[in-house]
């Protein structure tokens, strides 16, 4: 049974602007980022409503078929209903990103007692360009465009990744204008890989894979440090992802680059 968040001190958005952030800016961030979370995985259709974007896509990417609130507060009632009715409407099942803060707690609980359940636990994670672009290691090239290109894709498809999401995966981050796809060869083969949308002031960074056969030799590290950089180019100084929880490798991996938890999140669907 869902247990309801204890009272503590928020965390804070870090490497936004300092420890000083009000609330109204947090709020503003926080909104800005799920905005920029789907400028980087384009939905299908997106839709705003009291609050809330409505992301309706048929792909296996969570984010882009599931309904997230612009703002932590305590959600105005009637609100599930609502939004029921339009993913009803639409043909796709209602799954919703809540996050795991107090205003929500009482939301959490209707879920509960309908028929939602909780899974998939995740962390929004920021930090600054800056720290993140001298991350990397030096000596490994990376190469940069504007497209995922041939080799890219076929990190997705390849040894150790699920080749039916890959291809949905591949599908959104195709749709998506303004990326930076960052890429690291291994004679001649591309072995790691991520992608960078650069929206709303954010570098928001996806698609981070590196095959099995080549991780462990800081090929990730590289990747991010390389978008980073390319981010910092064009002026946007901080940078934003998401890890599921219990990813403790690539936890592990943000924290040594500074990167900090914002806040969390769990999806709810019905079992």
């Amino acid at each position: 049974m869902y247990q309801p968040s204890r009272p503590g001190p928020k965390a804070p958005l870090s490497g936004l602007t300092g420890a000083a952030l009000g609330q109204n800016a947090r709020m503003h961030d926080i909104g800005a980022i799920e905005r920029a979370t789907l400028a980087g995985i384009p939905p299908q259709r997106l839709e705003q409503w009291g609050g809330w974007l409505l992301a309706f896509d048929d792909g296996t990417v969570g984010r882009c078929h599931s309904a997230v609130p612009l703002r932590h507060v305590a959600p105005v009632p009637g609100c599930l209903d609502a939004i029921e009715r339009r993913y009803g409407a639409a043909g796709l099942r209602t799954v919703l990103r809540v996050p795991e803060r107090p205003a929500f707690d009482a939301f959490r609980r209707q879920l509960e007692t309908t028929g939602y359940r909780r899974s998939k636990p995740t962390l929004v994670q920021t930090g600054r360009t800056s720290e993140l672009a001298g991350s990397g290691m030096g000596t490994i090239e990376v190469q940069l465009a504007d497209a995922p290109g041939a080799g890219w894709e076929q990190v997705f498809l390849g040894e150790g990744f699920d080749p039916v999401d890959g291809a949905s995966r591949l599908g959104i981050l195709r749709r998506a204008r303004g990326s930076v796809f960052a890429g690291v060869q291994d004679h001649g083969r591309t072995v790691a890989v991520g992608c960078a949308s650069l929206s709303e002031g954010w570098c928001g960074i996806h698609g981070m894979r590196t095959l099995p056969t080549h991780r462990g030799r800081g090929l990730a590290g590289a990747v991010l440090a390389a978008l980073a950089r390319a981010a910092a180019a064009r002026g946007i100084e901080r940078c934003f992802l998401q890890v599921e929880e219990h990813n403790a490798v690539a936890r592990s991996l943000y924290a040594a680059r500074r990167l900090a938890t914002a806040w969390a999140y769990a999806y709810w669907k019905k079992a």
